[in-house]
C-alpha cells in the first residue's frame, strides 16, 4: 500500500515509518521541521519539507495514497495555555488541511493520533466511552480534530480510526525541549549531573509508553480492515507513577541522585492521567512488552549515545504574566 505519514521526522513518524516499510509498504511524509530531525528519517522514502497548514501543498502531496497517518502536532499541552495561538494552529488548522486534503485525493483510511489531554481532570483510569472533558487549548484542539474528522468522514465516505496513545517515550524523541517529555528531562539533566525540575509536589500520577508497544498498535488501526471508526487507548495500565517517583528511577539509571528542584505548578496541569487499555487489549492484542524500568533505561541509553544537549527555547511564549513558569521566561531548565 501506498502510505502517507505527517511528522514522519519526528519521533512517533519516523518509527511508524520505518515498521512500515519494514512490512513492504511504500511509505512517504512530510513535516514542518519545527521540532522533526532530519536524523530520524529513514532511507526509501520521499520526504516533503511541508507544513500540513499548507492546504495546496498537502494536497499535492497525497495524491495517489491509500493511507494517511497524522501524526504532526505540536503537543506542547502545558505550554497550550501560554501559546494558544501558537499550539492550536498547528493542531486543529493543520489537522483539517491534512483531512481536507485526504477527502479530495480518495484516500480510503485516516488515522488521527489523539491524545489522553483529550479526558481532562476526569475520574482516572480513563476509558474510551467517557465524555471529553479537556482541561487546556491543546486538548480543546484535539477533541475539536477528531469531531471534524468523524463529521467530515461521515459526509464523505472515509474510513478513520482515533489512537489515543499515552506518554511515548524511547529512541528519537526531542530531548533538549524545555516545553514537554518530562522523561527525556529529567534524563537530559541529570547526566549533566544538574537535578530534575518538578513543577508543583510531584505527585502527579501518569503512565509511559516505550514506542515499541505502540507502533504495531498503530499499524492495525491502519491496516486491519475490520477496525474502523474506532476511538482506542493505546499504552500501559499496570505501572502509574508518579512524578516524584519517575525523577527517582531516573537518577537511579543516571547514577545522579542530587534532590530534585521543585517550582510552582502549572496552571490546568491534571493531577492523574492514566486510562485503561482494555479495548486496545481486545481490538488490538495490545500488551505491555517494556517495563517502565527498562524505558527509562532504553530512552537514557539513547541520550547517552546520541550526546547530552542543552535545551532550546525555540518555540513562542505568547502570554507571559506572574503565572506564566519561570523555567521558562527564564531560560532556566
Amino acid at each position: 500500500m501506498k502510505i502517507y505519514i505527517s511528522g514522519i521526522a519526528g519521533f512517533l513518524g519516523s518509527h511508524l515509518a520505518k515498521r512500515l516499510l519494514s512490512l513492504g509498504h511504500e511509505v512517504s511524509g512530510n513535516d514542518s521541521m519545527i521540532q522533526g530531525d532530519l536524523n530520524n528519517l529513514p532511507k526509501n522514502i520521499k520526504f516533503h519539507k511541508t507544513d500540513c497548514c499548507n492546504f495546496e501543498e498537502m494536497t499535492k502531496n497525497l495524491k495517489g495514497f491509500d493511507i494517511v497517518f497524522h501524526c504532526a502536532a505540536t503537543a506542547h499541552e502545558g505550554l497550550s495555555v501560554f501559546s494558544p495561538n501558537f499550539i492550536t494552529k498547528n493542531i486543529y488548522q493543520a489537522s483539517v488541511s491534512l483531512i481536507s486534503a485526504s477527502i479530495i485525493n480518495k484516500v480510503k483510511r485516516f488515522v488521527f493520533c489523539s491524545s489522553m489531554a483529550r479526558y481532562g481532570n476526569q475520574k482516572a483510569p480513563f476509558h474510551e466511552d467517557m465524555s471529553p472533558k479537556p482541561e487546556d487549548p491543546y486538548g480543546i484542539a484535539k477533541v475539536a480534530v477528531e469531531e471534524t474528522l468523524k463529521l467530515l468522514c461521515e459526509v464523505h465516505s472515509m474510513e478513520y480510526n482515533i489512537a489515543v496513545p499515552h506518554n511515548i517515550v524511547g529512541p528519537n524523541q526531542k530531548y533538549d525541549d524545555p516545553f514537554r517529555n518530562v522523561m527525556s528531562i529529567f534524563i537530559n539533566r541529570n547526566l549533566q549531573k544538574k537535578p530534575s525540575i518538578i513543577y508543583g509536589d510531584g505527585n502527579q500520577k501518569r503512565c509511559f509508553s516505550y514506542i515499541d508497544d505502540v507502533i504495531y498498535c498503530l499499524e492495525k488501526l491502519a491496516l486491519d480492515k475490520n477496525i474502523n471508526k474506532e476511538i482506542i487507548n493505546i499504552g500501559p495500565d499496570e505501572e502509574t507513577i508518579t512524578i516524584n517517583e519517575l525523577a527517582k528511577l531516573v537518577a537511579n539509571e543516571t547514577g545522579y541522585n542530587d534532590k530534585p528542584i521543585y517550582v510552582p505548578g502549572r496552571p490546568k496541569e491534571v493531577r492523574e492521567a492514566s486510562c485503561s487499555s482494555n479495548k486496545a487489549r481486545n481490538l488490538l492484542g495490545y500488551k505491555t512488552k517494556t517495563s517502565l524500568k527498562d524505558s527509562v533505561k532504553f530512552t537514557a541509553d539513547y541520550i547517552r549515545r546520541m550526546g547530552v544537549k542543552r535545551f532550546i527555547y525555540d518555540l513562542p511564549v505568547e502570554i507571559k504574566s506572574e503565572i506564566t513558569p519561570k523555567t521558562w521566561t527564564k531560560k532556566t531548565i
